[in-house]
């Protein structure tokens, strides 16, 4: 058995990138793909780094549990089974579900610090970078944080300042030159999404005969 095709998609927080993987999940089955996010592997939130300000700061690289991260992407390589329990522990009215990940011929890592990762990022077979403007990352992230995270208005702009823009700046932004794909989402991903459902069907194909 062939080992899997790896991607990574990455991109700073705003850019698109959760919207733009329920996008593709839609055209593929499990047996075709199978996508890993680095959002299930948040340390809990008594690990966090809490900043002058006494605010958790989730926008770090450490917040991410890399180690049982790595461990996963590699028996997923193996073609075995991963079961790993949602994170929820930013979201109090949330109650996390045991999520199973089927191994198939591609994998698809999706996460801020994919590319930071430098173990992971010798795995990708292909980078691929969402990117959008400043403004509208902000505006989404308020959406997001506001809707979904019951989060003060105060409260997002202030991690945003302090803590998503200089990770983006320091941790993310960086490997936008390294990738080997960048899709422009200030207004829609179309075409982006469009190109790579159409590679990732030809790499099928090959992978299958």
């Amino acid at each position: 058995m062939h080992q899997p095709f790896i991607i990574g998609i990455s991109g700073g927080s705003g850019s698109g990138k959760t919207t733009f993987i329920k996008h593709l999940k839609k055209s593929f089955s499990e047996k075709e793909i199978c996508i890993l996010s680095l959002d299930d592997y948040y340390r809990p939130r008594d690990e966090q780094k809490t900043d002058g300000q006494g605010v958790k700061n989730f926008d770090l690289p450490k917040s991410i549990d890399k180690k049982a991260f790595a461990e996963d992407v590699k028996k997923l390589m193996a073609f075995e089974p991963v079961n790993r329990l949602e994170y929820v522990f930013n979201n109090e009215l949330a109650q996390p579900k045991m999520l199973t990940f089927q191994p198939a011929p591609i994998l698809i890592l999706e996460g801020i610090f994919i590319f930071h990762f430098k173990k992971i990022r010798k795995l990708l077979d292909l980078k691929i970078f969402l990117h959008a403007k400043e403004n509208l990352k902000v505006i989404r992230r308020i959406k997001r944080d506001q809707v979904e995270r019951n989060y003060p208005i105060e409260d997002v702009l202030y991690r945003y300042q302090h803590h998503v823009l200089p990770t983006f700046e320091k941790y993310i932004g960086p490997y936008m030159d390294e990738a080997d794909i960048v899709i422009n989402n200030n207004e829609n991903f179309d075409r982006g999404l469009e190109m790579l459902e159409g590679f990732l069907r030809d790499k099928l194909r090959r992978l299958q005969a």
